[in-house]
C-alpha cells in the first residue's frame, strides 16, 4: 500500500467498472428485497432473476458509454456526482421502457411493485456509487498523509467565490505538499460564517485567533489585482502575524486546467507594491504607432525591452531594436520570435554614440517614431566616470535627436529620470542636459553649423533646417525589478544569508512597475505636442528600510535573528529624497490622471547647442574636473552631494559672490 501511494499508481479502469456493476446489481436486489418485505420465496415467484438480469444488461452499456469508470476516484468532484445521477436515471428510464415493451408486452410478465423498486433503487444506487468515490478520496488523503511523508501545511484561502473553491480543490490535489485547507478569509461581511465545501468563511480580523487555534502556516491569495486595498490590508495583517503569504495565478492560466506546483509561489515585494491597473487610450496609441516605422534605442534594457513588447501590440510596419548589449538583445530576439513570429523586426547591434553607424541606420530605415531609452543609469558608477555619462547620455541623445530632425521623424520620446530634477550627481545632471537639448530642438529653425557640428552633414544650402519633429520627455522614478535596482540586490543578499545593506535609515524612493511606466510613456508620446516634460504619478515615496524589512518578512525570516540590516552610508551623488519636479517648475494636468506636464524653464536653441558642443569638446579630453565644472555652469541647480565634486560648487559660489 505504501509503495502504491508513493509511486502515484491508480486502480485499473476495469476494476472500477466491475465494482460499480457489483454495487448496481446489489442495489437492485436490495431494493427488490425492501419492496417484497424480505420474503425470498415471493422474490423467486416474482421473476426476480429475469428482472435483475435485464436490469444489469441495460446498466452495463450505460455505465460504459457514460464513462463512470474512467474518473480517478481520488480526484472525484461534483461533476462526477452529476454524471452518476445522470447514468442511474438513464438506465432506470431505459429499464422502465423495456419492461413495458418487452417484459410485459412479449414475456407477459407483470409486477405491481416494479415502479417502487426502480424509485428505491435510484436513490440506493446513486448514494452507494457516490459514497464509494467519497470514501476512496478520503481514504487516499488519509493514507497519503500517513505514509507519503509529505510536509503538512495548514492554509487559509483569501476569497469566497468560485475561484477560491477551485484553488482549494487544486491545493488538496497537490502531490508534493500536503495542504490542509482550514477555511476561507474574506472582507465581505455578507459571506461570513457561511460554508463552502464544508469549510467556513472567516473575517480577516479573525486571523490572530485562527493562527493560534488552527496553527495556520500560510495564506493563499490569487495573484490578480494585488494592488486592491482590501487585499493589501489582509496581506499586511498576515505578515505581521508570521503567516507566510503565497500566490497562485487565476484559474484561467493554469496548465491544462490544473494548478502546477511551480505556479504556487511566495509573495514577492513587487506584488505588494502593485497599484491599480492603469488605463490608457488604446485608440490614440494605436493611431500613433500602427503601420509606422518605430526605432527603440536601448532596446535590450529593462525599459527598452518592455517598450518593444508593448509597441508590437499596436502592429507597427517595422520595429528597429538598437542596442550594444549583444546577449540581452539576442535573448529578446528569441522571445519575440516565439511570441510574435509574424512581426517585422530589425535587430541592430550598435552604439548610439557612433554617429556614422546611427546615420546609416536612419538612412536605411528612416524611423517615424523614436523611443530613446539608451542611457547609463547607475549613480555611483557615473560619479566615477563622468566622461562615459556625458558621452552616452548627452552625446548619444544629441546624435539620435539631430538625426530625427534631419530625417523628418514625427516624434522623439525620451525616457528620463527623477534624478534629473535638482541633480546631485553626474548621472542626473547628464540626463538633465539631454532634456534641455531636446527641448531646445523643438523650437523650430536651427543652423546647420550647430545642429550638424559633429556629424558634418550637408543639410541645406541656405544653412537652416526646419524641424518638424516633436520632442517629448517622460520623467519617472525607479522601476521595480529593473537591472541593478535595489530589490534584486536585496533579494540576492537575503539568499546569501545577509546582511542587507541600506545606505541610510531615512532614504526614500518612488517605485513603479516596468509595464506601468511603459504604458505611461506610450500614452505621453501620443498626447505630446512637442517640448513638454511629462511627469508620472509615482504614488507615495517608499522608505528603503521598510522595503528591506518587508522583504525579510516575505522570505519567512526574522530581522536581527535570521538576517541583519546594516547601514553603509550614502553613496557618491546619492540623495535622501528624490524629486519629480524642479522648484521653478509647475505642473498642468492632462486628460490622464497619472500624467502631468511640467512647465519648465525653456532654453534657446543657439545657446544650448553652443554649450553642449563645448561640453562635448571638453569631454573628449577626459578631464573629469573640467567636464563636471562645465556641466554645473550649464545646469546651475546641479549641486553635488557626498561627492569629491562638491568643492567645485564652493568655487562657483565664491565667484558669484565676488561678481
Amino acid at each position: 500500500m505504501k509503495e502504491f501511494l508513493l509511486q502515484g499508481r491508480t486502480l485499473p479502469k476495469w476494476m472500477i467498472f466491475v465494482v460499480d456493476m457489483v454495487i448496481i446489481s446489489w442495489s437492485f436486489t436490495f431494493s427488490y428485497f425492501i419492496v417484497e418485505r424480505f420474503e425470498f420465496s415471493d422474490m423467486v415467484r416474482g421473476h426476480y432473476l429475469i428482472y435483475t438480469g435485464i436490469f444489469c444488461a441495460l446498466a452495463v452499456p450505460t455505465v460504459f458509454f457514460m464513462r463512470l469508470h474512467t474518473g480517478l476516484l481520488r480526484y472525484s468532484n461534483t461533476q462526477d456526482m452529476l454524471r452518476i445521477f445522470a447514468a442511474v436515471l438513464t438506465f432506470s428510464i431505459l429499464y422502465a421502457v423495456v419492461n413495458m415493451v418487452f417484459i410485459e408486452g412479449v414475456l407477459k410478465i407483470t409486477s405491481r411493485h416494479l415502479l417502487s423498486v426502480l424509485i428505491i433503487n435510484f436513490f440506493i444506487t446513486s448514494s452507494l456509487l457516490i459514497m464509494l468515490r467519497i470514501f476512496a478520496k478520503a481514504a487516499f488523503y488519509v493514507l497519503i498523509r500517513r505514509y507519503g511523508k509529505r510536509e503538512t501545511v495548514r492554509v487559509l484561502i483569501y476569497g469566497s467565490d468560485k475561484n477560491a473553491i477551485l484553488v482549494k480543490q487544486a491545493l488538496e490535489n497537490t502531490s508534493a505538499v500536503n495542504y490542509v485547507v482550514e477555511g476561507f478569509v474574506d472582507v465581505d461581511r455578507t459571506r461570513l460564517n457561511s460554508y463552502m465545501e464544508q469549510k467556513r468563511v472567516y473575517h480577516f480580523k479573525e486571523l490572530p485567533v485562527l493562527k493560534s487555534r488552527k496553527k495556520i502556516d500560510q495564506l493563499v491569495i490569487i495573484n490578480e489585482r494585488l494592488g486592491e486595498r482590501d487585499k493589501k490590508v489582509v496581506i499586511e495583517r498576515a505578515l505581521r502575524l508570521g503567516i507566510k503569504v503565497i500566490t497562485v495565478p487565476p484559474a484561467g492560466t493554469w496548465l491544462s486546467g490544473k494548478l502546477d506546483r511551480k505556479q504556487i509561489q511566495n509573495l514577492r515585494i513587487e506584488d505588494l507594491l502593485q497599484r491599480k491597473p492603469i488605463k490608457i487610450d488604446q485608440s490614440r496609441v494605436s493611431a500613433d504607432l500602427k503601420g509606422k516605422r518605430v526605432l527603440v534605442t536601448g532596446a535590450a534594457g529593462s525599459i527598452g525591452s518592455e517598450i518593444v513588447r508593448q509597441v508590437l501590440q499596436y502592429h507597427p510596419s517595422l520595429l528597429i531594436l538598437c542596442d550594444q548589449a549583444e546577449s540581452p538583445l539576442h535573448e529578446l530576439q528569441l522571445e519575440l520570435r516565439d511570441r510574435l513570429p509574424d512581426a517585422t523586426i530589425q535587430i541592430e547591434i550598435s552604439d548610439v554614440r557612433d554617429s556614422k553607424r546611427m546615420k546609416d541606420l536612419f538612412e536605411e530605415f528612416s524611423p517615424q517614431m523614436i523611443y530613446h531609452a539608451a542611457a547609463y543609469k547607475h549613480v555611483p558608477m557615473m560619479e566615477s566616470n563622468p566622461f562615459e555619462a556625458v558621452k552616452t547620455n548627452v552625446l548619444g541623445t544629441k546624435i539620435i535627436a539631430d538625426l530625427a530632425v534631419r530625417y523628418g521623424a514625427e516624434k522623439f520620446v525620451m525616457v528620463s529620470t527623477d534624478k534629473a530634477v535638482n541633480p546631485t550627481n553626474i548621472m542626473g545632471a547628464s540626463k538633465r542636459l539631454a532634456e534641455i537639448y531636446i527641448q531646445s530642438l523643438n523650437a523650430g529653425q536651427h543652423t546647420v553649423e550647430v545642429v550638424d557640428s559633429l556629424m558634418k552633414h550637408e543639410i541645406s544650402r541656405n544653412g537652416n533646417l526646419e524641424s518638424k519633429t516633436r520632442f517629448i520627455t517622460t520623467r519617472f522614478g525607479n522601476v521595480l525589478g529593473s537591472n541593478g535596482s535595489v530589490i534584486p540586490r536585496f533579494r540576492s543578499q537575503i539568499m546569501k544569508g545577509g546582511p542587507i545593506t541600506v545606505t541610510h535609515p531615512e532614504i526614500t524612493r518612488y517605485f513603479m512597475t516596468i509595464p506601468e511606466a511603459v504604458q505611461l510613456v506610450l500614452e505621453a508620446g501620443t498626447m505630446g505636442n512637442g517640448g513638454e516634460i511629462f511627469v508620472f504619478d509615482m504614488g507615495k515615496p517608499i522608505k528603503i528600510l521598510d522595503l528591506a524589512k518587508k522583504m525579510i518578512q516575505l522570505s519567512d525570516l526574522e530581522e536581527g535573528k535570521d538576517i541583519d540590516i546594516v547601514f553603509s552610508g550614502l553613496r557618491p551623488g546619492e540623495k535622501l529624497y528624490e524629486e519629480l519636479l524642479n522648484v521653478k517648475e509647475l505642473t498642468m494636468p492632462t486628460h490622464h490622471e497619472k500624467i502631468s506636464i511640467a512647465k519648465v524653464v525653456s532654453y534657446p536653441f543657439a545657446e544650448t547647442s553652443k554649450n553642449i558642443v563645448e561640453l562635448l569638446a571638453i569631454n573628449e579630453r577626459h578631464n573629469n574636473e573640467a567636464i563636471v565644472r562645465k556641466m554645473k555652469r550649464i545646469v546651475p541647480e546641479f549641486l553635488s552631494k557626498n561627492s569629491p565634486y562638491e568643492i567645485i560648487d564652493g568655487e562657483l559660489e565664491e565667484k558669484q559672490e565676488t561678481a
